[in-house]
């Protein structure tokens, strides 16, 4: 199993949306995939869920969202499996729930106590790792696909250190820049403070604490209007120095890069599909997989079928970043 946290600590880019095309693109190529909203607000399970079954989950606290799996842990009670919602075959979700944002106070805390050897804080950090690992064998997936918010707080920094790749989707203006500068600094942070950590784990832990990989396999660049196939020049002029930024502030290598478009860290650029947006959040299911029945006419048929042909390209190529093989679990 391979988990791919999706991350940007700048909001507004594009991140739920991708993460819910690359689920789906996944499922079509037959590569048995779990989606995991650790979003407090919940945007990714709004897209995958009618609002008939949301409804039926929140309005009664069904005990089958990511923090029925959390806080028995919390209190110090044993792990409850995670509850999987199949959206077909091949894909799984794990829904989100707005109380995930009190567990922040607590992750904080236990991470402070993790320097004096404390079992409990461990377990705690290590939840995010247990659910990735329980969501994988329950639904026997290849792949797991987080979604988190744009922060940089305690959360996150527990869900990063227990993912094995990170993906950064980001926009082309001023601040996208910035929001990479930060996470890469803060990226680089926790993992060495997590291997410090790791050094002063006991030794009878009955449960695995986090491998501390997270290599980040590069970025996304979203919502170009393109003109001829190419990107416009005032989309350029700020995507053309994400590069050198990346390169500096993720890796620590100060590169002059001139051109987004010959960034091996550039995992593709994205354009924005305007009116196919409105028609996939309202038939909940992805652009490319529109039909006339759900308004995809006329001009709307060329457009979805680019699309198919971008994410499919788009998620081809993070699977080869992860050393992931092009075939389901049974090697068809």
């Amino acid at each position: 199993m391979k988990s791919i946290i999706f991350f940007n600590n700048k909001g507004g880019v594009g991140k739920t949306t991708t993460v819910y095309h690359v689920a789906w693109m996944l499922s079509e190529l037959g590569i048995r995939t779990v989606a995991i909203d650790l979003d407090p607000q919940s945007n990714l399970t709004s897209m995958f869920l009618s609002p008939e079954r949301l409804e039926e989950v929140y309005e009664n606290n069904l005990p089958v969202t990511v923090v029925d799996s959390i806080i028995p842990v919390l209190s110090g009670d044993p792990y409850i499996p995670v509850h999987i919602e199949e959206v077909n075959d091949n894909l799984g979700l794990v829904m989100g729930n707005l109380t995930l944002s009190t567990f922040e106070d607590s992750l904080s805390d236990a991470w402070l106590k993790c320097l004096n050897g404390d079992i409990y804080s461990f377990r705690l950090n290590s939840i995010f790792n247990t659910i990735f690992q329980d969501a994988a064998t329950k639904f026997n997936a290849d792949y797991v696909l987080i979604d988190v918010g744009p922060n940089l707080g305690a959360i996150n920094r527990a869900v990063t250190i227990s993912s094995d790749f990170i993906v950064m989707p980001v926009a082309s203006d001023l601040f996208s820049l910035q929001g990479i500068k930060n996470l890469g600094i803060t990226l680089n942070t926790w993992k060495r403070q997590w291997n410090q950590r790791k050094e002063l784990k006991p030794d009878n832990l009955s449960f695995q604490i986090p491998s501390n990989q997270s290599i980040p396999i590069g970025y996304i660049v979203m919502q170009y209007s393109a003109k001829e196939s190419r990107p416009v020049k005032s989309y350029l002029k700020w995507a053309n120095r994400i590069p050198s930024v990346f390169a500096d502030y993720v890796f620590g290598k100060p590169v002059k890069i001139n051109s987004v478009e010959d960034d091996d860290y550039c995992i593709s650029l994205l354009r924005h599909y305007r009116s196919l947006a409105p028609m996939s959040m309202e038939s909940h299911k992805p652009i490319f997989l529109l039909k006339p029945a759900d308004g995809a006419i006329g001009a709307h048929v060329y457009a979805v079928q680019k699309s198919y042909q971008e994410f499919e390209s788009l998620t081809k190529n993070i699977l080869e970043r992860c050393q992931l093989p092009l075939t389901t679990s049974n090697g068809q």
